[in-house]
């Protein structure tokens, strides 16, 4: 995806790739995993991806919603959202009520909680994170971005249009050993974690497309 393309949509690929990622979900989820709501970045690509691997979930009247916090890392123009009001027209049936009013800004000081460097990605990651913990719904699915979730928020690598399943370990204290990343030591604490179920930890993803190494939380980021 070259860097310059301003939100760019999924690619022929990536379509193919949902429709596959649709199959196995309806057939994985149902009656173990019934997620309660969907919560998607509002950049292009993600809701196609939302739209075309979970509109089963849709049917069932389970809510799709917007988040900015689960947006992309960098602020190269691939991974620069669009206008909410034009989104909202070609995708009608998620949310965007909700949606931080600064997107898709990610350069003013306005909007230094989607700054590109590793200090505000990891606070970005927590906050969404606290928040998720604190949602009322017992299972959701996350639509979201490679680079953030595995640099940012579970240390997981993640291959286009693959999943993986997490839950919460209990939040620790901000001034504990265990909040704090050893190589990373000026990282904002870590009260929420996540532990990856073995399913997917050990297969390569829930579609088997993703290696199984796991990051350090920060690494690869920018400071």
């Amino acid at each position: 995806m070259p860097p310059t393309l301003h939100d760019p949509s999924l690619s022929e690929l990536g379509f193919e790739q949902c429709k596959k990622l649709r199959e196995v979900l309806r057939t994985t989820l149902p009656g173990r995993l019934d997620p309660d709501l969907v919560l998607v970045s509002p950049m292009t690509r993600t809701l196609q991806t939302a739209m075309a691997s979970l509109d089963w979930l849709q049917a069932n009247g389970v809510p799709f919603e917007a988040h900015a916090g689960w947006q992309e890392t960098t602020d190269h123009p691939c991974d620069v959202g669009s206008e909410i009001d034009q989104v909202a027209q070609q995708f009608p049936q998620v949310d965007f009520s909700h949606v931080d009013p600064i997107f898709p800004e990610k350069t003013t000081p306005q909007a230094l909680l989607y700054a590109y460097n590793r200090q505000a990605l990891v606070t970005r990651a927590q906050t969404v994170l606290a928040e998720l913990y604190a949602r009322p719904e017992k299972v959701v699915a996350v639509v979201s971005h490679s680079a953030f979730l595995s640099k940012a928020v579970s240390g997981s690598l993640y291959a286009n249009a693959d999943f993986r399943i997490f839950s919460f370990k209990a939040p620790v204290a901000a001034d504990s050993k265990e909040a704090r990343s050893p190589e990373h030591p000026d990282l904002p604490p870590l009260v929420y974690q996540l532990h990856e179920w073995d399913e997917t930890r050990n297969g390569h993803g829930g579609m088997g497309w993703s290696e199984d190494r796991i990051r350090s939380i920060g690494d690869e980021l920018v400071d």
